[in-house]
Order: C-alpha cells, then structure tokens, then sequence
C-alpha cells in the first residue's frame, strides 16, 4: 500500500503562499505559518515528532492502455490532522523529492506548475467545485532541470514545494493496482478503510441498506459513483479539463 520515504532537503526554502482560510478549517494558527520552522516542517526539511512520511503505490490507464504499477513519484504524505469537529485532513508535500516510485523523474515541481496547482485548487474551491487544497507554497532555493516545451531546449527553473490537503489521497489507483494482481483480500481492506473512517454515514441510511440488500460495498460504490458523476458536472459546467491519468481520481473528492 505505502512505503515510508522522507522528504529530500531543500537548501534555502522560504515561504511564498499560504491559505489563511484553510488553517482555519484545519484549528492551526495561521500565525505560526510565518515561523521559519513552519517553513522548515512544510518544506519537508524537518519532520514533527510522530510524523512517518510516506508514498502511496497504486496502479492505473495512462492514455487509454494500462500502465502497471505507479504510485507516488513525487508526493509524500506527512501525516493525518483530526480536528475537535472528528473530521479528518491527510497533508502531502509535493515536489519534496523522489520516492520508490518515481520511475524517471528527479521527484521535483517547478516553481511555475505549483503555483498554478495553488492558485487553480484554491479558485475551484471559492467556485464550489470539490477538489483538493493547497495550504502552502514554499520555494526550495534550489533548481531542477526541465525541458517546458519538450523540444531538446532544457534550462535550470526554480523548484517548490507545495502542501496539499484532503481528507484522503487514497485513490482509484488504489484499487485498481490490487484488481490487477486479482487480491481480493487488499481490495476489501482499502473499502472498510474507506467505510469505516470516511463514509460511515452509508452504514445508517435505511435507504441505502434497502436498495442494495444491506450490501455496504454496492452502497460505497453507488455513492461513490454518484459523487464522481457530480464532479464532473461541476467541471463541464466550468470549462475544466482534467488531464489524461484517470487513476489519479481521489476516491473521496469533498472537501
């Protein structure tokens, strides 16, 4: 399911963004996100008592064809905040260095592409669109290789660090990679995961539980559908193009 990993150093990180609004939803004080050991923490240079980063494996379709195992490459998951209201936030650094599942890639972001993930997640959310969330953005100090147009000109861009919530990052891959390897046992576990901490609500509608014969795994699925089929309304109805990796789809897309 996961491998630890933690994240690479940064040689002099320093804060560009943060959402004042989304250390509210998750009872931290936004005053401590203008600490240099906050920057430290979010950067992935310093990690919090208790704190066991990790990467996610899972496997999925890249251009209609499957692509085998993937995972995480790039993104490493700090931990979980569970605040006084019991709702629960999973924070992910991305671009915080390579992982076992990087395949090729250096398991950097480029300044430019982070910045547009923090500011198109946050203007998604104010339009009332689901999606995951960006609480900061922190350059590296350090630069990374990229060719932008894919046509041999590489030049040296500016790296950062993007933190991302969501109640979790478990995603369509997840199951996907265990259908494949036909282990039934792995697919069970990730549902009653699921069920147990964030769709508990389906285990006490007696609508639910007629339609589908008391069947907690067909009522995960029929909500699930139904929500995914919502998003997506949201983002037709918006313009919004989501890209060509349909395992990436976070099973629990409310935030």
């Amino acid at each position: 399911f996961y491998t630890f990993i933690n994240p690479s150093f940064s040689s002099n990180p320093k804060l560009n963004s943060f959402s004042s609004n989304l250390c509210k939803t998750l009872e931290l004080d936004s005053n401590q996100f203008l600490t240099s050991f906050a920057t430290q923490v979010f950067v992935g240079n310093e990690i919090l008592q208790k704190s066991k980063p990790f990467a996610t494996c899972y496997g999925g379709h890249q251009f209609g064809s499957w692509a085998g195992q993937l995972g995480d490459g790039r993104a490493i998951i700090l931990g979980e905040i569970l605040t006084s209201q019991q709702k629960r936030f999973e924070l992910q650094l991305k671009g915080a260095g390579p992982t076992p599942f990087k395949r090729f890639a250096d398991g950097r972001a480029v300044l430019r592409s982070s910045v547009r993930e923090f500011i198109c997640s946050e203007a998604m959310h104010y339009l009332g669109i689901p999606t995951t969330r960006c609480l900061t953005l922190i350059t590296t100090g350090d630069k990374v290789a990229r060719d932008m147009y894919y046509d041999g000109r590489i030049k040296m861009e500016p790296s950062a660090v993007i933190c991302r919530v969501a109640p979790t990052f478990l995603r369509f891959g997840s199951f996907e990679i265990w259908l494949e390897r036909k282990n039934d046992l792995n697919i069970k576990l990730l549902a009653d995961y699921l069920i147990d901490y964030h769709f508990s609500h389906i285990l006490s509608s007696e609508q639910l539980k007629s339609k589908f014969n008391n069947n907690k795994y067909h009522q995960l699925l029929d909500e699930i559908i139904q929500k995914t089929a919502q998003l997506i309304a949201y983002w037709q109805a918006f313009g919004f193009v989501h890209g060509v990796n349909l395992h990436t789809y976070i099973i629990l897309i409310i935030l």
